[in-house]
């Protein structure tokens, strides 16, 4: 079927309307009517070619919310009419080790991502700047009542690459959470430590979102271009995640951590990391952590239903992605633009 998208040409261009073709609808698909859809940072990396060539033209966006139109002969967990959601990836090979064990994400085979990724009939996935998207059931979400639909999409990237490391590493009552960043990735990540119980720290360059922060959750803000913060708040957190993708002063960082505490990279820095032997040595431990497999991602937007929480947005139409590309990259959002599929066509 033809549907109508957004696409970027190639890496030095805006993206453009255009019309792109979805598969038919197989047995084991779902084909949904996007609503809303989510612009991560990721996003921009991939179109502007920052992160390796690509098979343009390219329609990104892996934050994907809308209504279920049709489903294939064997679908029989989601119905028309449902409200789903569609995240990072939309395929893996489901036999080897990762997948058994619920990390799709991590797939041996090779993850199938939402789009600029090589399907399993040889086309190139193309994301959710479009109208609609048919996805292979096994990748689908149910979006729970009560979470708005707009403040629910970029709970699908967003969302899921903050609550995956919290969980794993034990964010909850007792436990101190630094979170380096409070933009797209780090407010989500103090809505979440705090509705888990842990005492939340943000490590923002300036204090100019403290306010911001503290409202969304945060029991402390510290400056890190104040000198005194490092030497004030070192040896204190059980765990950090790290949520800005500009190169970091990582030992300044692990310094910060308790014995055993571990700092989480989800931000990606453009560049190699140094980090110094002795401090490792304190057993900190320093890591990386990529969304979350499938039935984890159900299980955080289950969590937020309950808890009330959905991302800070502002919603935009489709004629204005350029524009709002230029103020992800200056900072200019608070937190996460969302468009309006509706405006697509």
């Amino acid at each position: 079927m033809r549907v109508h998208a957004y696409a970027a040409p190639g890496p030095a261009e805006p993206l453009v309307p255009t019309v792109i073709e979805r598969r038919a609808v197989g047995a084991n698909d779902v084909l949904i009517a996007i609503e809303y859809a989510g612009i991560c940072h990721s996003d921009i990396h991939t179109v502007r070619g920052e992160w390796g060539p690509q098979p343009f033209p390219v329609v990104p966006g892996h934050e994907i919310v809308g209504v279920v139109a049709e489903v294939g002969a064997d679908v029989t967990k989601h119905r028309v009419g449902d409200r789903v959601g569609v995240g990072c990836m939309v395929n893996s090979c489901g036999e080897c080790a990762n997948c058994r064990n619920g990390d799709e994400q991590y797939c041996v085979n090779g993850t199938v991502f939402t789009y600029a990724s090589p399907d399993r009939d040889g086309t190139s996935t193309q994301g959710g700047y479009s109208t609609h998207v048919v996805v292979d059931a096994g990748f689908v979400l149910s979006v729970p009542q009560g979470l708005d639909p707009a403040a629910a999409a970029p709970l699908l990237c967003a969302g899921i690459t903050t609550y995956a490391p919290l969980r794993r590493w034990g964010a909850g009552p007792g436990r101190q959470v630094a979170v380096v960043g409070l933009g797209g990735l780090g407010h989500m990540a103090v809505k979440l430590a705090h509705a888990m119980g842990a005492h939340v720290t943000v490590l923002s360059q300036s204090l100019k979102k403290r306010e911001d922060g503290l409202r969304l959750g945060a029991d402390d803000y510290y400056a890190t271009a104040d000198p005194d913060t490092f030497t004030q708040l070192a040896d204190r957190f059980d765990l950090i995640i790290n949520t800005v993708s500009a190169d970091l002063d990582i030992n300044a960082y692990l310094g910060l951590l308790t014995v055993d505490g571990t700092m989480v990279n989800v931000g990606v820095a453009p560049g190699p990391m140094s980090v110094h032997g002795f401090l490792l040595g304190s057993r900190r431990n320093l890591t990386g952590s990529m969304i979350g497999g499938v039935a984890l991602t159900q299980e955080m937007l289950d969590f937020c239903a309950q808890h009330g929480i959905g991302s800070e947005i502002e919603i935009i139409s489709a004629d204005r992605i350029n524009d709002a590309y230029e103020r992800v990259l200056a900072s200019d959002v608070r937190y996460r633009f969302v468009i309006d599929a509706a405006t697509i066509a």
